[in-house]
């Protein structure tokens, strides 16, 4: 398989003269591929999901669902996507589009094939419940018959096919590629050259984020260099005292692997966004783009967590508290690369909470992450209490820390604490919530904390 070419449907399929910014989403479609969908175009409805076949660390494969409205082009070299029309083999159907039959789990259809791709990787790769298809919108068929059709295919795993054969089949790691200006390097050094040779172009990785301005056809840099395939960004090592992720590692593979290891991410990961999404996305690109409502960041600020950036000029640490300057600012240098963060493993009891207008799959409106160890006695010897969504940059609640260190977690030092919460902050009114809400969450935030780790 030559660079610019990728395997569709298991063909190979040329690139030569596709523009690498377009989504997959509309190059399917302009093929007649349209059994994939276009609803938001925002990878918030699932209607544009396609199965990835990615290597999966241990020389096999495995397959991902992937919001294609949020994946340009340039990121397809070499890869291999499957859509619904690969599915069926001639009249007889894929057990996932015979399960939606047999529960009558479509109505106008139109979302019916994003269901069917994100259930298709379920099946395969062996995690079938709710969470299968919770990046998925269905308004009018309902979940019930979903939800059946996703039981049923629980209960009878079938027996391997094809597709499970073929991802089964030893898979080398991708190698690098260029398509026009998007670059696909697969070493560090080799991404850092390109930065030098093309200053003006922008880093990578996921795409769940620069996916969404590309959709929507908002300029972003001249050129890019992906992220996506160096190895030593996927490394993640843990140990006792604490965990270091490469920046390029996907947000799934993080919440399933540190639910017991951090407490908080493996609460905050199920609600960061859809399975799709976090299919996707990196710890690094949720860093890098530095956005005062990003999830995770007030989990990195809580944690006190140490960024590692390699740039022309060798490698630097920092830490998270001194990263964010001001609204999508950091302390990164243009030429630099994050390649990974590392996270103490917390002393005490941690917890995070997410507070949106829908469960899954949306914004927050305010984040807050919270680690909290008391001595022998019962007295507080550290509390880190950090949000996001209430200021131009994520940001510790230190006066509210202050009144902590020493005291006995009762009734009235929770009440004080929650007062000087509602006054550490002067977020903004927007459409999401008024400002006067969002301080009232620090507070009754941080007294859930409480009520459920220290009751």
């Amino acid at each position: 398989m030559t660079p610019t070419t990728f395997i569709l449907n298991g063909n190979p399929t040329a690139l030569d003269g596709a523009d690498p910014t377009e989504s997959l989403l509309r190059w399917l479609r302009r093929a007649r591929l349209t059994g994939t969908k276009e609803g938001c175009a925002d990878g918030d409805c699932g209607a544009c999901t396609v199965a990835l076949l990615e290597p999966d660390g241990h020389g096999a494969g495995a397959y991902r669902a992937i919001n294609s409205c949020l994946l340009p082009m340039g990121l397809l070299p070499g890869r291999e996507v499957l859509t619904v029309e690969a599915l069926a083999d001639g009249d007889a159907l894929h057990p996932v589009q015979a399960a939606l039959v047999e529960c009558a789990g479509s109505q106008c259809g139109y979302c019916t094939p994003g269901f069917v791709m994100s259930l298709f990787a379920g099946y395969h790769g062996g995690e079938l419940g709710d969470h299968t298809t919770e990046g998925n919108l269905c308004r009018c068929t309902g979940y019930r018959p979903i939800r059946a059709a996703t039981e049923a295919l629980a209960a009878n795993p079938g027996a391997a096919d094809g597709f499970s054969r073929r991802a089964a089949a030893p898979r080398d790691a991708l190698s690098g590629a260029t398509l026009a200006q998007f670059h696909s390097p697969v070493s560090v050094a080799d991404a850092l050259a390109l930065k030098a040779r093309h200053p003006d172009a922008v880093w990578i990785a996921g795409a769940t984020d620069l996916g969404v301005d590309l959709s929507h056809w908002r300029p972003v840099a001249s050129a890019f260099i992906a992220l996506d395939r160096i190895a030593a960004l996927q490394r993640l090592d843990i140990d006792a005292d604490r965990v270091c992720i490469g920046a390029g590692v996907p947000l799934s593979r993080l919440e399933h692997t540190l639910g017991d290891v951090l407490p908080a991410f493996g609460q905050m990961l199920p609600w960061f966004a859809a399975r799709q999404v976090r299919n996707r996305a990196t710890l690094g690109g949720n860093l890098g783009s530095a956005s005062p409502i990003g999830d995770l960041l007030p989990l990195l600020l809580a944690h006190e967590a140490v960024v590692h950036f390699v740039g022309p000029d060798g490698a630097r640490d920092i830490a998270a508290a001194d990263f964010f300057l001001d609204y999508r600012k950091t302390a990164r240098a243009d030429n630099e690369l994050i390649v990974a963060v590392t996270i103490p493993r917390p002393r005490g009891t941690s917890a995070s909470y997410k507070v949106a207008k829908r469960q899954t799959d949306d914004i927050s409106i305010v984040a807050a992450a919270f680690v909290v160890a008391c001595d022998d006695a019962g007295r507080v010897d550290t509390a880190r209490l950090a949000y996001g969504g209430v200021a131009a940059i994520p940001k510790r609640a230190t006066r509210a820390e202050s009144l902590l260190a020493g005291a006995v977690l009762d009734d009235a030092t929770v009440d004080r604490v929650a007062s000087a919460l509602d006054a550490e902050f002067a977020p903004l009114d927007d459409h999401r919530a008024s400002a006067g809400y969002r301080r009232q969450l620090c507070g009754n935030l941080f007294r859930r904390f409480v009520a459920e780790h220290f009751a």
